[in-house]
């Protein structure tokens, strides 16, 4: 009975939007939720509450690594510089040109679920002397070393890249820079331009040579896409972005991957969690075959449109000339319509005054 009632409040908080986070079994209640007093800042999406019941192992990365290797039964490979120890997976070293990652070799066939990532970026380069990053993968494609992070540019599904170093010395964007990218194959990330093309959504966030612990949490339910961090060491997610109209098929793989260059860093992954969230479908979206589905986003504008401003959000670009154009045109034409319906007012008034004459 007792377990019974412990489940029943579990459900109940997590119905009321309650923010739990899981660090090595530690359960860590947001009581700003509760009071109705979170900021903007925090994460408003309900978060799994980090039970065993909602943890699918067979998609998660945990210490000691068990089902790591190459094997017949192992369920994650890795490729590359990647390095197993019992303390964490190191896909890049502190060393120039290497490229690194791990794959779940079990696809993914949950619609609607959460990963938290547990990594860590360190390495002894100066500010803007290190790179490059990290990338979180859902993906068809599986162990494809390519030039986006240590993978395949031309994925088909969601990436996620924690990005160290600005190669577009244009941006007033601040580094290191966390964004999403989804892809139906048709499209390469642009390394180059820090993939600012092809962004669907980001944020800026000091991961790098921290002392503690630093997350990030990619969640995908009912078409929404919500990517969370934690790395200021107060055990509280914080909304990077989140966006709607986000189509994701079931079926794909996990994976992390890393690349330096010129410059390096080690890259660490201390832990992927998989949680299956619990969510009802309508009888239409349960006989569709989500493994048929393409990956695609709903905009109301191409992230082509859009050019970066200093805190890294997006904002509309700069009028052209035809947009110009335009608005003079239209402006001048509400001038002419209300010219003329001011004379006919105008005009029937003078009439209605001779009567009385």
């Amino acid at each position: 009975m007792a377990t019974e009632g412990c489940k029943r409040v579990v459900s109940t908080l997590f119905q009321q939007g309650v923010l739990v986070k899981m660090n090595n079994f530690r359960t860590v209640v947001s009581i700003s939720l509760l009071l109705g007093l979170s900021s903007v800042s925090l994460v408003h999406a309900d978060i799994t509450d980090g039970n065993n019941e909602h943890l699918k192992r067979e998609h998660s990365l945990m210490k000691p690594y068990q089902g790591v290797g190459t094997g017949s039964s192992s369920q994650w490979d890795f490729w590359g510089s990647t390095l197993l120890t019992s303390q964490y997976i190191r896909l890049t070293p502190d060393e120039r040109s290497k490229q690194g990652s791990i794959w779940n070799t079990v696809p993914c066939f949950l619609k609607d679920w959460e990963m938290h990532v547990q990594f860590k970026v360190h390495g002894s380069g100066k500010k803007n002397l290190h790179g490059d990053g990290i990338a979180i993968w859902y993906t068809r494609e599986r162990l494809q070393p390519g030039p986006a992070f240590g993978s395949n540019a031309n994925f088909h599904g969601l990436a996620m890249f924690i990005d160290t170093y600005p190669n577009d010395e244009s941006t007033d964007r601040s580094f290191p820079y966390i964004s999403a990218m989804i892809n139906n194959g048709t499209l390469s990330y642009d390394h180059s331009k820090d993939g600012r093309l092809t962004e669907l959504g980001g944020c800026s966030g000091e991961i790098r040579n921290k002392d503690h612990d630093t997350y990030m949490a990619i969640r995908y339910s009912k078409g929404r896409l919500t990517v969370m961090v934690d790395v200021d060491d107060k055990n509280e997610w914080k909304e990077c972005f989140d966006v709607s109209g986000v189509r994701l098929p079931t079926g794909y793989y996990f994976g992390a991957s890393s690349a330096t260059g010129d410059l390096s860093d080690n890259h660490d992954i201390i832990s992927m969690k998989m949680y299956q969230l619990m969510v009802e479908h309508t009888p239409e979206e349960d006989n569709l075959d989500w493994t048929k589905i393409e990956p695609s986003v709903s905009l109301l504008k191409s992230p082509k449109d859009n050019i970066d401003d200093p805190t890294g959000n997006f904002r509309s670009s700069p009028l052209t000339g035809w947009k110009v154009f335009l608005l003079l045109l239209c402006a001048l034409l509400g001038i002419v319509v209300c010219a003329v319906v001011g004379a006919v007012v105008f005009q029937k008034r003078q009439e209605r005054n001779k009567r009385f004459y």
